[in-house]
């Protein structure tokens, strides 16, 4: 079915299996105080290999110190790090997938009080702080330490390695025209601004032999002022050819660009594609493509219509790492689905704390997981509340063994969720929810639906423990004159659910996450709209890289913002408040949607005295939070009860 996906690739002098890679991504765990892999990253990858994988990247791979992108990312400049990659590596050549290296080195972009760059121009976005440029035996110096760091990763026993030429890291910031001002021979013309990446590929091919296979991550546009352009990639990429380099692997984007580097899930599928299809058309060696492709049909006919030759994922690696084996058995249901949102994979990084997944709690804990036997005991276990939370809990349940009913007052599943992916460009998020669906028709489990807790059912099923992932419901506040107004009053869920018809002026009170999609819905079918937000911030609960494209599209809705409200008074057609201290009055609004605090539904814990069954409490019902604290719990208490 996958014929493209699943064929052989010749890549230098390696044969890789299949046409999937597992892009280097920075992944922040898995190292000691001297940035030494440790069993937590070996764990990482290893399952990754398990799950067929045809090529993966070490991410971050640091060339030198003054380079670290990030605190806990590998380092490859010191020859101590090599008997742990070794480790790493045998462990993970037993699965036949070849593995690399991306060595990096990030210039202006990384987390260091001293940063060095081409010329003295600090990131655009991110990472702050002032920038020093380098002098010129510091260049040459650093053109060394990539090729003594390729001579570690094959001393070590990697099959390849990847230079970081993209993102914005200090390769891209020597090619790029807005980063490099330089009058030397490193700066200028076209060939003084690549001169430093074919320097470093020189010093690779010196060190580490002609024979070891090196490919280069490039940009296809920085996507910002002055940057590098398509026009460049495609004439650079034959160069790189003569060079001698094994592979490109086309990306997009910078710190501060107009489409970010780890897009969310408001672009489109695919949507670098294009790039690697230009430059797939001047070269013969193989072009990976990559860019929120995560179906795998999707990724075969990219392949089959000759766009590129590889396919590199990083986030679906993250949410399901046996994805491979998955999509050649045809298993595409069973794949666990990146839903875009960017929380765990980038912005907890950049946030400078381990790397996660929203959706699978398992990521950088695959060190911890022992081989499941089955159950000691069968139990038998009542979800109730067939939102994320309870799905997921009960998908676990039945996963370990036990007996699983599913009871769900409503018709369908899914839970506020399921309303939130009903706002523009959040479609996605019903992915997770349709994964587990489907996981728990295959696993058997019970649901019944429009059925409410009830004794009845307690003594029909007689459960050994109760999980009450029973959700949350909008808090009304408490405002001068809110329930007086001749306003409309809704609440975004009924808004969302179609219960309520707003009018064509409307006020959003809640500037979080809820508040703004449900701006977002309302701007999206010609709608004015204000948001009044009473906190400092938009939407903190978001990552920065969902949060921004959504803000873009409020912008284009021209959707009127503002924070640090204090509302005085909801008049008969609008608000009286202050806005960062000033005062402003709004007239002539015909609604007004309620979307701030959620309130936990626990009506059902009032049966726990009535059953021997034992009550848990789960997801927004035990406290509204986010979609990863939620599923994360959920299969927690599925494998500890």
């Amino acid at each position: 079915m996958l014929s493209h996906l699943f064929n052989p690739i010749q890549i230098g002098n390696m044969t890789v299996k299949n046409r999937l890679m597992m892009s280097a991504m920075s992944i922040n765990f898995g190292v000691d105080d001297n940035c030494h892999v440790t069993d937590q990253l070996i764990e990482y990858f290893v399952e990754r290999a398990r799950g067929e994988a045809g090529m993966m990247l070490v991410g971050g791979g640091s060339v030198h110190p003054g380079g670290q992108e990030l605190p806990d990312l590998p380092q490859m400049y010191d020859d101590s790090c090599i008997p742990s990659l070794k480790i790493m590596v045998d462990r993970v050549k037993k699965y036949d997938t070849k593995f690399g290296v991306q060595l990096m080195h990030g210039g202006r972009q990384s987390y260091l009080p001293q940063k060095v760059a081409p010329s003295a121009i600090p990131a655009p976005a991110v990472v702050k702080g002032e920038v020093r440029a380098l002098e010129i035996q510091e260049i040459k110096e650093l053109i060394g330490c990539f090729g003594d760091s390729a001579r570690r990763c094959r001393e070590s026993g990697f099959d390849f390695i990847e230079i970081h030429g993209a993102h914005g890291y200090l390769i891209n910031q020597f090619m790029a025209p807005n980063s490099n001002i330089r009058t030397d021979e490193y700066g200028g013309s076209f060939e003084n601004r690549t001169r430093f990446l074919f320097e470093i590929i020189d010093a690779i091919r010196e060190k580490a032999g002609k024979d070891f296979p090196v490919g280069i991550r490039i940009n296809g546009n920085d996507y910002i002022e002055n940057g590098w352009e398509l026009k460049d990639t495609v004439r650079l990429a034959p160069l790189l050819e003569t060079a001698g380099v094994a592979y490109l692997h086309v990306s997009g984007g910078v710190y501060g660009s107009t489409e970010l580097t780890i897009p969310s899930m408001y672009t489109p599928q695919g949507c670098f594609v294009h790039l690697a299809e230009a430059v797939e058309k001047v070269v013969n060696i193989p072009v990976i493509t990559v860019g929120r492709i995560k179906d795998p049909e999707h990724a075969n006919q990219i392949l089959k219509e000759g766009k590129a030759d590889m396919v590199s994922m990083g986030r679906s690696f993250l949410a399901d790492p046996h994805y491979p084996r998955k999509a050649r058995e045809g298993n595409f249901s069973q794949i666990r689905p990146c839903v875009g949102c960017c929380l765990g994979c980038i912005h907890a990084v950049l946030a400078k704390e381990p790397g996660s997944c929203v959706v699978n709690p398992d990521v950088g804990r695959e060190y911890k997981i022992k081989e499941k036997t089955g159950p000691q005991t069968k139990l038998k276990v009542m979800v109730v509340g067939a939102g994320p939370a309870g799905m997921a809990t009960a998908r676990m349940f039945a996963l370990n063994g036990h007996d699983v009913c599913l009871c769900e007052r409503s018709s369908a599943f899914g839970g506020l969720l399921a309303l939130a992916a009903i706002a523009p460009g959040r479609g996605e998020m019903g992915d997770i929810l349709n994964f587990f669906n489907k996981e728990l028709d295959r696993l058997g489990v019970e649901i019944r639906y429009n059925t409410t807790l009830s004794m009845d059912i307690l003594n029909e099923i007689k459960p050994d423990h109760v999980i009450l992932a029973t959700g949350s419901l909008p808090d009304m506040p408490v405002i001068k004159g809110l329930f007086q107004t001749d306003m409309g009053l809704i609440t975004n869920v009924d808004l969302l659910r179609g219960k309520e018809k707003p009018g064509d002026r409307v006020i959003v009170l809640g500037g979080g996450m809820t508040g703004l999609i449900t701006a977002d819905f309302l701007a999206d079918q010609g709608k004015q709209v204000v948001v009044l937000n009473r906190k400092k911030s938009f939407a903190e609960e978001m990552s920065s890289n969902d949060r921004y494209y959504l803000r873009e599209r409020l912008k284009k809705g021209k959707v009127r913002l503002y924070k640090n409200v204090a509302v005085q008074a909801v008049t008969d057609d609008g608000a009286v408040f202050k806005s960062n201290g000033e005062p402003i009055t709004l007239t002539g609004f015909d609604t007004m949607v309620i979307s701030e605090k959620q309130l936990p539904i626990r009506d059902a814990k009032k049966l726990a005295k009535k059953t021997d069954a034992k009550f848990y409490f789960i997801g927004d019902a035990k406290s509204p939070r986010h979609l990863m604290y939620c599923i994360s719990e959920a299969e927690e208490i599925a494998s500890s009860v």
